[in-house]
């Protein structure tokens, strides 16, 4: 990567130059719900989805799950599973029927309805990076602790980029709020500066219900209308190996029986958390996640659920989590299988280990944007923006990914592989002959604006004339494209009457002490 201490010469970088649209900043692909209609890569053979189903409930009937929550653990004496203390045993058969009642395909209407999006099926969805406690940008040049104003400009890149289908979590932790009223300030922002499907997290009722809450009001929304489908949804992870924590467990109970959509996404380290062999830990994610899937179920059935995949590997010489491995894309092409065998939507991510935004982190996150596409994921978590295992939040990293998600999207769109005598162009190519070319003719005439996709940070020049712009590197143009479209953003329309009670309701939640925390 260039060396970003030295000053930086202005250069010819697409950025800030493309033709505008309104206040835009660079030309982009419209919003759209892509679709995949491309065969999934299966690795396994009937025999090997077999294999891994047994084995995961062998895991559920013989071992059984810890359930720490014990309002689970009530619930699961009522449907007739074993419960020794909290340790949950379930039967295979009673698994099944529960997954039977979730539907393999749901919509999420945020409080804009033209952003609404559909969780299954073949569509296939990208969010934003989420969670990460530190933030890197090329101008600060380390890595530092996270801010609202940080937060504030990713969730502002989240809401501009069309490929960016939904606001995951906080895509970078606002380290300077302090954690009691950290969530409503955050969805607070998130509520003003994007009108897409919107997250909870799952860390104690007060944050879930403030969110919902929050939700309702943002969308103007009776408790009728809100309960009656998606608006919002939470993510949750498994405490691996063989368990779930107390508030994560509680916040999806909350969102099923308010009619909220869950996402169950065990971390499965291969060699760590979870056995060193890929299909080992494919199997223990798969008994990890379906066992609260099938809780939900029995809770509500037909609650909108999705089984996630984060099942990677460790570097065994460090102990470090790696991603975008050969490993980890085999992990979640055959979750993806397992996914498609329970009639599930899946949830996969696009993640890596490096440090900075350089080559090591887009051939990973690539790696892992790529399996999502093969495995038939429908929601692409940590999709654009993340750095070094999940620790860092980069907008420059961002930028780069949302490139990488529009070269996805134009891949899927079907009249690259159409076959109408237009597209065959056979009398284009009886004109042209042996010895011409087809800059000049009207078959191409008519098309050539739109017949290949159009980068936002690449630059396909040659070297000498790159170099005569001014030599600019991939991250520092994409921080330039990131400096542009935080100048000319402009919020999401919302009613000022609204904005008042969502700003009233954050300041009595305040008033009254947030959420409790440990400090």
């Amino acid at each position: 990567m260039a060396d970003t201490s030295k000053p930086r010469r202005r250069g010819g970088g697409r950025a800030g130059n493309a033709n505008r649209r309104g206040t835009a900043a660079i030309e982009q692909m419209p919003w759209r719900l892509p679709v995949n209609t491309d065969r999934p890569t299966e690795p396994l053979g009937e025999d090997g989805v077999q294999a891994i189903h047994d084995g995961a409930m062998r895991i559920l009937e013989e071992f059984g799950i810890e359930f720490l929550n014990e309002e689970a653990l009530v619930l699961f004496k009522q449907a007739g599973c074993t419960v020794n203390g909290t340790n949950v045993r379930m039967g295979r058969d009673w698994v099944m029927e529960m997954l039977g009642h979730a539907p393999a395909q749901f919509d999420i209407t945020p409080r804009n309805p033209d952003k609404k999006i559909t969780m299954g099926g073949k569509h296939i969805l990208f969010g934003n990076v989420s969670s990460p406690p530190n933030y890197y940008d090329l101008e600060i040049g380390k890595k530092v602790s996270g801010s609202r104003a940080q937060c504030a400009n990713l969730l502002r890149l989240t809401q501009y980029f069309n490929c960016i289908h939904f606001a995951g979590g906080y895509p970078v932790e606002p380290v300077d709020v302090h954690a009691s009223v950290r969530h409503l300030d955050v969805v607070y922002d998130k509520m003003t500066l994007t009108d897409k499907v919107a997250h909870a997290y799952s860390l104690g009722k007060e944050r879930v219900e403030d969110v919902m809450e929050m939700v309702k009001i943002a969308g103007g929304l009776s408790e009728e209308e809100f309960t009656s489908k998606p608006h919002m949804y939470t993510n949750i992870n498994s405490t691996s190996p063989l368990k779930h924590d107390v508030p994560m467990i509680d916040g999806c109970l909350r969102c099923v029986r308010r009619g909220q959509a869950v996402i169950v996404t065990p971390f499965t380290l291969a060699g760590a958390m979870a056995p060193v062999t890929m299909t080992g830990a494919v199997t223990l994610s798969i008994a990890e996640a379906i066992s609260a899937i099938a809780l939900f179920q029995y809770v509500r059935p037909g609650a909108a659920c999705v089984i996630g995949t984060f099942t990677s590997n460790v570097d065994m010489k460090s102990g470090a989590p790696a991603f975008g491995t050969p490993e980890y894309m085999r992990a979640t092409q055959m979750t993806g299988q397992m996914a498609r065998f329970y009639g599930l939507p899946m949830r996969a991510s696009g993640v890596c280990a490096a440090n900075v935004p350089d080559g090591q982190a887009m051939w990973e996150t690539s790696n892992s944007l790529w399996s999502a596409v093969q495995s038939g994921a429908n929601v692409v978590y940590h999709a654009a923006g993340w750095l070094e295992g999940g620790l860092i939040a980069s907008p420059e990293k961002f930028v780069m990914d949302c490139e990488v998600i529009q070269m996805i999207q134009r891949y899927m769109e079907p009249q690259i592989v159409a076959t109408t005598p237009d597209d065959i162009a056979i009398e284009a190519i009886k004109e042209v002959g042996p010895n011409g070319h087809f800059f000049g003719i009207e078959h191409t005439q008519e098309r050539y604006e739109a017949a290949f996709y159009q980068p936002i940070v690449s630059d396909w020049r040659n070297f000498e004339a790159w170099e005569a712009a001014g030599g600019i590197w991939t991250a520092e143009r994409a921080h330039r494209t990131f400096k542009d479209i935080i100048a000319s953003f402009e919020d999401p329309p919302m009613d000022v009457a609204v904005k008042e009670e969502l700003k009233s309701f954050v300041e009595r939640r305040k008033a009254e002490g947030g959420a409790p925390t440990d400090f």
